[in-house]
């Protein structure tokens, strides 16, 4: 092996590692927050997270209030997360799902080590705050191209085998919690959990996406690069239309490339890398009709 072409193994070995470094480190801040917001606000307010959180809550106080048996709710959210997290391995990909796991059993260990304490009597503000707290983990984890487990992979199992998008499962899951969570402990505590969700689902539109599938329009002069970087990276279909600068009437052309969210920062890394000075557009995709890959 040449001298130069060693320098390159190297030098892409060590951006992997430092790249790696740095989603590991979100996703333990993510999972910090989370359980932030689960034990310093959520909990003691009686106010219930959304998904696998929100149903590791709800089991833990049914469990206390009308069973001897006591589990807290970094242990059932383990627990819950360990069936996902086999089915996520063999059905939706390897290396999303040590992420997962990675979010999940670093939850678990703040959510044991943070101790529950009532920051505030006010229930509102501890909706409102709980919700900021955990919106902003699970979007940065989300932008980094992890998952928070549970409910994302089985609702992404769920929409391949059935052809449904992923939003109508979460919002059975969060549905099943609120309609559970008001006729146990009162109606006010699904109201109030409602505003969680709500204030938590708007802090992750504004740090990443909760569309589905979004569509990015690549404007480039090296499309060729591009596409075939994108294409070793992600099995999606890209359509190449001419464009022209309007200022400088330079000739390039726009790619087009219709993705999931999970996708999102693993194109714009490519991106990033091959050509910098590229313009791309991402905008939200309501619906498509024709081919789109979802066994990936």
């Amino acid at each position: 092996m040449s001298s130069a072409s060693s320098f390159q193994l190297k030098k892409v070995s060590n951006e992997t590692l430092w790249l790696e470094t740095r989603k590991i480190t979100i996703v333990i801040i993510g999972a910090v927050l989370n359980a932030i917001a689960l034990n310093l606000f959520l909990i003691p307010a009686n106010v219930f997270a959304s998904g696998f959180t929100g149903l590791a809550q709800l089991i833990s106080n049914i469990l206390a209030d009308f069973t001897p048996v006591f589990l807290s709710t970094g242990i059932l959210l383990l627990i819950l997360n360990i069936p996902a997290i086999i089915l996520g391995w063999l059905r939706v990909g390897k290396m999303f799902t040590v992420y997962s796991l990675l979010s999940v059993g670093f939850t678990t260990i703040a959510l044991e080590i943070i101790p529950v304490v009532e920051v505030s009597p006010d229930i509102l503000l501890n909706a409102v705050f709980g919700g900021v707290i955990a919106g902003v983990g699970v979007g940065f984890t989300l932008k980094w191209g992890a998952s928070t487990g549970g409910m994302d992979i089985i609702a992404m199992i769920l929409s391949r085998l059935n052809d449904k998008p992923v939003g109508i499962y979460f919002f059975m899951m969060n549905a099943v919690i609120i309609l559970a969570a008001s006729m146990l402990f009162g109606w006010e505590k699904g109201l109030y959990t409602l505003v969680t969700l709500y204030v938590s689902t708007r802090m992750i539109d504004a740090i990443h996406t909760r569309h589905e599938k979004l569509t990015a329009m690549i404007v480039t002069n090296k499309s060729a690069e591009v596409k075939k970087a994108i294409h070793e990276k992600l099995v999606r279909g890209i359509t190449i239309v001419p464009a022209k600068g309007a200022f400088t009437d330079e000739p390039k052309e726009m790619l087009i490339i219709v993705i999931t969210r999970y996708e999102l920062f693993e194109l714009e890394r490519i991106i990033h890398k091959v050509d910098p000075y590229a313009f791309t557009n991402i905008i939200q995709t309501t619906g498509i009709f024709g081919f789109f890959r979802k066994d990936d």
